[in-house]
């Protein structure tokens, strides 16, 4: 894979409004005090300053979080992914006539697009909430008829992604934003393939708690991303940053005001590879067609305060009508010690995180051959709210 080079957009008439467009809300981007290492106070809590410039944007981005090593890792399970993708979609084999990646799973792992599509866009998927459709940008003529660009329980099929997951100063994070028994709610690979990867509509995550009566910044948690390639604004997310106190958006309106899906008041995630970006379900977000030549893959990694959770029934992207009570929501969180045992065996000379719901118990998620195989499908008891 190439890292980051030359930006290149073909978005015809529109090609030197996005230009402006994409320079301008980089410089913006750059602008913003919200961004630099994960720092620890003398007594190991979280620097006040990141949560109180997390909390003010509605994202950081925590720089060189993941090093070269672990990038190696993930980068080698990313092309191994890759190779094991089926042949076309609802197919059963890979290019090499194997059992292709996901064939036998329940849970919906792959979601496919039309190369530089935009599948939400104005689709009921996620109960409606990409209301308006971006510009979906001509793509080459050797294009591919469709291609992957969303893989959910990556964790399952990547032990690279399985140890980011327990990465203990990102737990640290999430234990500071969402409380020490913090949850997970579901985890992905974002695809963006060079002039391929398909675009997300503008959206704010969550459906279920807009209207509860104790609603805040915070009640629909947030997501890492994690940058294996780095990202730039002509492939990267976009967001308006505090719009997660705002409520429910109406997002149709907004773009209609703005005259076009290039809203002026959002920026680009900005990242170089191992940056990883804690990001606000609740603020109003999306990408454009990655008409450039970088490769995007962002390890997608979400948490939930466990109260929002606990006794709630699932909604959202993953539709589960699901009740979710203390046993599904350790059933589920029993990843969370997987991800933390399998990192401490590729880096034991690393303190490890110790996740309180567990920290009684660790060897009941040890990691090992039956612990990889219950992880299949298990997506399935993912948290959406």
């Amino acid at each position: 894979m190439s890292q980051q080079s030359q930006l290149k957009t073909d978005y015809g008439d529109e090609e030197s409004a996005m230009q402006t467009y994409l320079a301008e809300g980089q410089s913006t981007a750059l602008g913003l005090d919200n961004r630099g290492p994960i720092r620890f106070t003398d007594d190991g809590a979280i620097d006040p300053e990141i949560l109180e410039a997390y909390w003010h944007y509605g994202f950081y981005v925590f720089e060189d979080v993941l090093k070269s090593e672990e990038l190696r890792d993930l980068e080698t399970d990313f092309e191994h992914i890759l190779d094991r993708l089926p042949t076309h979609q609802g197919a059963a084999l890979d290019h090499k006539g194997r059992p292709a990646l996901g064939h036998d799973c329940t849970a919906r792992t792959l979601y496919w697009s039309k190369p530089l599509g935009d599948p939400f866009g104005g689709s009921e998927f996620g109960g409606g909430r990409h209301p308006v459709a971006m510009i979906e940008p001509q793509p080459a003529t050797d294009a591919p008829a469709e291609i992957v660009y969303l893989i959910l329980g990556s964790l399952q099929f990547s032990d690279a992604c399985l140890r980011t997951y327990g990465h203990p100063h990102l737990l640290a994070v999430a234990a500071a934003v969402n409380g020490a028994d913090f949850v997970p709610y579901t985890d992905g690979l974002f695809i963006k393939a060079p002039g391929l990867g398909a675009s997300v509509a503008w959206h704010q995550d969550g459906v279920t708690h807009w209207t509860s009566p104790d609603w805040d910044q915070g009640s629909h948690g947030f997501n890492f991303m994690g940058q294996l390639y780095g990202c730039t604004p002509a492939n990267g997310v976009w967001v308006v940053p505090g719009s997660h106190k705002l409520g429910k958006i109406d997002i149709t309106a907004k773009v209609a005001a703005a005259g076009t899906e290039r809203l002026p008041d959002a920026v680009p995630m900005v990242c170089n590879p191992g940056d990883v970006v804690i990001s606000n379900r609740q603020l109003l977000h999306g990408s454009f067609a990655n008409t450039s030549t970088d490769w995007r893959v962002t390890i997608n990694m979400g948490f939930h305060r466990r109260a929002a959770v606990l006794g709630v029934s699932g909604g959202g992207i993953l539709g589960n009508p699901t009740v979710y009570d203390d046993a599904h929501i350790r059933q589920r969180s029993r990843t969370i010690g997987y991800a933390i045992n399998a990192r401490r065996q590729r880096y034991p000379h690393e303190t490890p995180f110790v996740y309180q719901p567990f920290a009684d118990c660790a060897d009941e998620c040890s990691f090992d051959e039956t612990a990889r195989a219950s992880l299949h499908d298990y997506n399935l008891t993912d948290m959406g709210v």
